[in-house]
């Protein structure tokens, strides 16, 4: 410790003379900034002869190229008898390699040039990206248009993934915090492609003609929204990708009618036994769509409530006062496509569930009651506003910023005008958004833990369902 006393003593020596006084410290919630401005980065929009948007943001700091394709498809479009299938196929498109390359051979390739590819789909879209050296990029491309173009869904890798995805199934009540957050999605979209999820029998039913068909049906150019940011020269990077994909034509794309979630409010008491010390809890409803005109104050009111951190109502009562859990959240999901969901979360000892409970739903229904306070209102603004910046903190992030922006359909100038949408809440209009969109008395509950130890029968809170787990035939 010698040392580092040697080094401390000169520092402080030489920063204590400029230290400020006690009487010049300031009270940091009291403390003022000029407004954060911030533009946003520009990328050129570039549509290639086969219907391909491409997003293009040059960055020349480092020698790599980072590539995102959109593909409009996703697991709601999956047929109710194979849930699964979507993620399935986005896995498989990568592990089963291409028609001309092999899964070993493109995986030795990769290794040895450090590029990465990567293939996946979920809810509403599929998304295959690739990194790569600038010094490799010809040849890394080829093989990102060999998994979008031409995936050879080879026999032996449908068969491991599918009996990988069986054996997830087998394990998937091992983790409470997962069947909670599976359990609420479930009660929240019931009834619908999200809230379905994959069974044994659903996984067992899917085939590869299965993967091919959906794979043909969805990944067409002229579906496929890109973004490439990094160490390239724009003109000779569409010239690059109109070579590649001079072989992929235009195909139709027809998109199947997804049942909406019913936006009746009624609330649900869910509980699965475990034998474990903490309790999982989950609750929610359904939410809003991103083209709600009331998303800004319902994104202000979430903070303050409970994405906000150390600042939130959940966290400062919960967590500060009542010392009942290590972490509580709230989060206003806003949907991109199909409506989101609010759910609020948290895990405590058993014998304070119920406690717990109760104070959750007392902090959320407490939102629509009363106007939030100055402090609170400002605080949460400001986070939001300054926390804007992180979005863009690479150049791949703001070119996929973008590319997502018309993926889902946003209006012009909404990244442009976000801060200052933000800035015009009031507390009145947060109070008028939690009295309209927060539904205190209509949540679906759900509870994973040990019956015997709770502090009060979860009957206190309604009728309990119990969740059964699912056995494999």
């Amino acid at each position: 410790m010698k040392w580092f006393i040697h080094i401390l003593t000169p520092l402080l020596l030489f920063v204590l003379p400029f230290a400020a006084s006690a009487g010049d410290l300031q009270d940091p919630h009291t403390m003022t900034f000029p407004p954060l401005k911030f533009k946003i980065p520009e990328a050129q929009r570039v549509v290639l002869e086969n219907g391909m948007i491409v997003y293009l943001m040059e960055d020349h700091e480092l020698p790599q190229v980072n590539i995102t394709a959109i593909i409009g498809t996703g697991s709601v479009f999956e047929p109710e008898a194979k849930v699964g299938l979507a993620g399935l196929t986005g896995a498989v498109m990568l592990s089963g390699g291409t028609i001309s390359l092999s899964p070993e051979k493109m995986n030795d390739e990769l290794e040895f040039m450090a590029s990465s590819i990567e293939s996946s789909i979920g809810d509403d879209a599929g998304n295959v990206s690739m990194n790569s050296l600038t010094m490799n990029l010809d040849r890394t491309l080829r093989i990102f248009a060999q998994v979008l173009m031409e995936p050879a869904f080879r026999d032996d890798k449908v068969e491991l993934a599918r009996r990988l995805t069986i054996e997830t199934l087998r394990r998937q009540n091992d983790d409470p915090k997962g069947v909670a957050d599976r359990e609420l999605a479930k009660a929240i979209y019931c009834g619908t492609p999200l809230g379905r999820m994959p069974t044994f029998a659903t996984v067992k039913a899917i085939t590869r003609d299965d993967m091919v068909g959906f794979h043909k049906k969805y990944y067409h150019p002229n579906n496929v929204i890109m973004s490439v940011a990094g160490d390239f020269n724009s003109r000779e990077m569409v010239a690059a990708l109109t070579q590649v994909f001079a072989s992929w034509k235009r195909g139709p794309v027809e998109f199947p009618v997804i049942r909406e979630p019913v936006t009746e409010f009624s609330p649900e008491m869910l509980h699965l036994q475990k034998d474990v010390n903490q309790s999982v809890i989950r609750m929610g409803h359904i939410g809003i769509t991103k083209d709600n005109p009331d998303v800004y104050p319902i994104r202000v009111m979430d903070a303050i409530l409970g994405s906000d951190g150390f600042n939130s109502r959940l966290m400062e009562e919960i967590r500060n006062n009542q010392g009942l859990a290590y972490n509580v959240e709230s989060s206003f999901d806003i949907g991109r496509r199909y409506l989101g969901t609010f759910e609020a979360e948290t895990e405590t000892k058993a014998e304070t569930t119920a406690k717990t409970i109760g104070l959750m739903e007392e902090i959320i229904a407490g939102m629509t009651k009363q106007p939030v306070t100055d402090q609170e209102l400002a605080l949460a603004k400001d986070s939001i506003i300054n926390s804007f910046i992180f979005g863009f903190a690479s150049t791949a992030s703001a070119a996929s910023q973008k590319a997502r922006l018309e993926y889902y359909h946003y209006p012009a100038g909404y990244l442009e005008n976000y801060c200052d949408n933000i800035a015009r809440v009031t507390k009145e209009d947060v109070l008028r958004v939690a009295k309209k969109y927060l539904h205190p008395k209509a949540l679906k509950l759900v509870v994973v833990g040990d019956l015997k130890r709770f502090d009060k029968p979860l009957s206190t809170f309604g009728k309990v369902e119990e969740i059964k787990s699912e056995k494999e035939e």
